[in-house]
């Protein structure tokens, strides 16, 4: 890579980010801090992806490096669809999901010192309608309790069921990386 970024940390347990960034030819660290995730009412899901972001920037005191925050929102007519918390959850959010069309907002903050930034990307996405057989069965094979919206779009719901997108393929998975690396070279 030509251009030299200081340290970074990925502040965060997503494999998909960590293979994101991988894939960006970037080198980091991944560390960990357990933040409170809730938001103040009002807030738009970008203002809600960004705020959380920055929540979890807060609690790193870096030196020399840049910390990445980033966290992923899935709206549905206005909708906030997080993480799900049990089977009966992912069914609902899935079914709602099934059949529509819907947002994926991340917040990204980058945090070097004193210095902090933050920027969100938005993409449309539409499914197809599917079974509940369908849905039972993308729960029972791909397990998808710690993704948004419960659904990831680099699998099987991405390849069957995902009919369009509108916007940035790996902001889906959760980092826009193609924004990421603009903002990083800015950053610095």
């Amino acid at each position: 890579m030509s251009v030299q970024f200081p340290p970074i940390i990925l502040a965060s347990k997503s494999p998909r980010r960590q293979e994101l960034l991988t894939l960006m030819g970037l080198d980091f660290k991944v560390e960990l801090k357990d933040v409170d995730e809730s938001y103040p009412e009002g807030l738009s899901p970008a203002e809600i992806a960004v705020y959380i972001s920055e929540q979890k920037a807060k609690a790193f005191t870096g030196d020399g490096e840049i910390v990445i925050t980033a966290d992923t929102i899935v709206a549905l007519n206005g909708e906030i669809l997080g993480k799900p918390v049990d089977r009966a959850h992912a069914q609902e959010m899935l079914s709602k999901l099934s059949g529509s069309k819907h947002e994926v907002f991340t917040g990204v903050t980058l945090v070097k010192g004193d210095k902090m930034y933050s920027f969100y990307d938005r993409t449309a996405v539409t499914c197809k309608a599917v079974t509940a057989t369908e849905i039972d069965f993308y729960i029972d094979n791909y397990k998808p309790f710690d993704k948004a919206g419960s659904y990831g779009v680099q699998d099987w719901w991405g390849i069957v069921v995902v009919e369009r997108i509108e916007g940035s393929y790996t902001n889906v998975m959760g980092l826009p990386t193609e924004k990421l690396y603009n903002e990083l070279l800015k950053f610095i």
